[in-house]
């Protein structure tokens, strides 16, 4: 089957990526938290966060969906730049890409990506800005080949009951 890509935001698009995104950080993050902190990151959180994020958000941010049949394979999600990030005008951001794991390696993250350049460019962004797990060197090669780099800003941020250091990226739109 075809992956597609598509726009989401229905109900049972936040539900599934809420699955999906805690699959995929227990996952990426198995080498990094303790099996204890991987745990409490369960799929019922996931879901409860991202309808919350969604019914305040949905304005101006985007979802979108890579899909096999009815298979939901992965999720990115943008909005512009917050305030917090003093970044100049026409800047966005890549709040996030996930992929179910087993879909890791296969194109999905990549054409992920390239609709989210493809986006950032339909709203106008010249730049566009994402914060990745410092440790996490398999999602900082994928930025990295995507034309990302570090523009030395970093942070620390929750993931499951831990708080993690992260890098922030950014490359500019073609």
């Amino acid at each position: 089957m075809t992956l597609t890509i598509r726009r989401g935001g229905a109900p049972e698009d936040v539900a599934a990526i809420g699955e999906l995104h805690a699959r995929s950080r227990r996952s990426a993050y198995r080498e990094l938290l303790t099996p204890q902190e991987l745990a409490e990151i369960t799929a019922a959180d996931q879901q409860a966060k991202w309808a919350r994020r969604w019914a305040v958000e949905a304005d101006t941010h985007r979802l979108h969906l890579a899909v096999r049949g009815d298979t939901v394979l992965g999720f990115c999600y943008l909005g512009p730049a917050g305030a917090e990030e003093q970044a100049p005008a026409g800047t966005g951001m890549l709040n996030a890409i996930h992929v179910r794991p087993d879909a890791v390696g296969s194109g999905v993250g990549l054409a992920l990506m390239n609709t989210c350049l493809a986006e950032f460019a339909a709203l106008g962004h010249h730049r566009a800005m994402l914060y990745v797990v410092s440790d996490n060197t398999r999602a900082r090669r994928f930025y990295e080949r995507g034309g990302w780099a570090a523009d030395g800003v970093t942070r620390t941020t929750p993931i499951g009951p831990a708080d993690v250091p992260v890098v922030r990226y950014a490359r500019p739109i073609p």
